[in-house]
């Protein structure tokens, strides 16, 4: 790849003005050799198999920063999903195999491990309901595991039993949790139509048709994005989506460029590169800010969900076209607590978690890093999900929630969670239960769009 010089310079302007950073170099690794029936073999499998193959992670990342002069957020790993490797174990509590994650973490000096996951889409086995039972556990006794259970997609519907066991599973960690703001949550995602090759945290697994060592990397920019929009003189909407498809090219070329380099110096298989804006606490680096500079008062008014629609195309067609590696999510993020107009429209009363919804039709992901109170019923959280999931198991789209039932709050406190999570304002749920549909169980049949072949 031939890089200009205004290019470099240009680049150098996009991080040190407009937050410009690679979110994450994510390694994925294959623990499918690490079976084994006894759970003390099995952990021991994945601690040397984990140092092996990310022993130069830190340091060669480091390395690779420091030469393109771009700045890398996170350092992080994702495995096979553990539900998948450790259902040969004779044991039904998976904790220590989390903290076995977590303690080889730790040694490799990642941020986060993502992969105690389970994919129960259409059933559950034994290793399946193993997992997801340890999971409050060992999210509570862990600091840098991440956890993920996919209940749906578009060729199997939505395991309603799943769902309604994951309402209780949030409920018990947020309590677990609890002297920590239900952090543990925070590391814990529900998924629709979950991709193998996603980057970004809590929702990361190492997919099982993903090759053995693999170098994904997760780019973010909505600071650069928003900086582009402001600086056009009284755009039409056509001149802003052709702006953020250009200034999504630029931001693409540079990852592809740092993920590769990666891979290359650890004879790994470079995979894909997630274009994805990834909000953060600091100013201007938000996606509301964009929603807002083509033309609203305020996120969540009238028009948002159309604008986050053309922001959400813009961004993968700019990344398409200058890389046939994107993968992941690639789009538009909009997870409240991170995200410094998110948290104003939702202070000033403009957004909901209605309009949230709403707007994920439209967007990568789903509701993300939200609070609510900690009152809030497993029920109502299911129910929740169940509305989330349908969204993307209708519309052929990954969608997901984070949610955190925090212990002890109330409507309109604010909740520190630290670090790129934030702070979130605790939104409101709806008064009305929904109990009664939950109960019921069951499956919600794959929609009459899954019969393509």
């Amino acid at each position: 790849m031939f890089i200009q010089p205004e290019e470099i310079l240009e680049t150098i302007q996009m991080v040190n003005q407009q937050h410009l950073d690679i979110r994450t170099v994510t390694m994925g690794i294959s623990l499918r050799g690490c079976s084994h029936p006894n759970i003390e073999t099995f952990n021991r499998n994945i601690y040397e198999r984990i140092l092996r193959c990310a022993e130069k992670l830190v340091s060669t990342t480091e390395q690779v920063e420091r030469l393109y002069g771009i700045p890398v957020i996170n350092k992080r790993i994702s495995v096979t999903p553990i539900a998948l490797v450790a259902e040969s174990c004779h044991a039904d509590d998976y904790c220590s195999v989390a903290e076995t994650l977590d303690r080889a973490a730790q040694e490799v000096g990642v941020d986060f491990i993502g992969g105690f996951s389970a994919l129960v889409q259409k059933g559950t086995t034994e290793g399946d309901g193993n997992l997801i039972r340890s999971i409050p556990g060992a999210l509570a006794a862990t600091r840098k595991v991440c956890a993920s259970v996919n209940v749906a997609t578009t060729g199997a519907g939505i395991n309603m039993d799943a769902v309604a066991l994951m309402g209780q599973v949030i409920k018990q960690t947020a309590e677990l949790t609890a002297d920590r703001q239900g952090i543990g949550c925070a590391k814990l995602v529900v998924f629709a139509n979950a991709p193998e090759d996603n980057p970004f945290m809590a929702g990361a697994f190492h997919g099982v048709g993903e090759p053995d060592l693999v170098i994904n990397v997760g780019v973010s920019g909505p600071g650069v994005v928003n900086a582009a929009v402001r600086s056009l003189v009284n755009p039409d909407l056509g001149d802003i989506a052709e702006c953020i498809k250009k200034t999504a090219f630029k931001i693409t070329r540079m990852g592809e460029m740092v993920g590769k380099e990666v891979a290359r110096r650890l004879a790994a298989q470079f995979g894909v590169l997630d274009l994805s804006l990834a909000p953060t606490p600091a100013v201007g680096d938000s996606v509301a800010a964009i929603l807002e500079a083509m033309g609203l008062d305020s996120c969540g008014t009238h028009g948002t969900t159309a604008a986050l629609a053309l922001l959400n195309d813009a961004v993968k067609k700019g990344g398409a076209m200058a890389s046939s590696s994107v993968g992941g999510l690639s789009g538009a993020f909009i997870p409240v607590s991170e995200d410094q107009g998110m948290i104003r429209a939702v202070q000033r009363g403009s957004l909901s978690l209605d309009k949230l919804e709403a707007m994920t039709c439209v967007c990568s992901v789903g509701l993300d890093m939200i609070a609510v109170p900690g009152e809030t019923s497993p029920a109502t959280l299911s129910a929740i999900i169940a509305d989330e999931m349908a969204i993307g198991m209708i519309n052929k789209k990954t969608t997901a929630v984070r949610i955190i039932p925090v212990p002890g709050s109330r409507v309109g406190d604010m909740v520190e969670f630290g670090g790129l999570l934030g702070t979130a304002p605790v939104m409101a749920v709806h008064n009305f239960g929904s109990d009664g549909f939950i109960a019921r169980g069951g499956r919600i049949p794959a929609p009459i769009q899954s019969l393509v072949n």
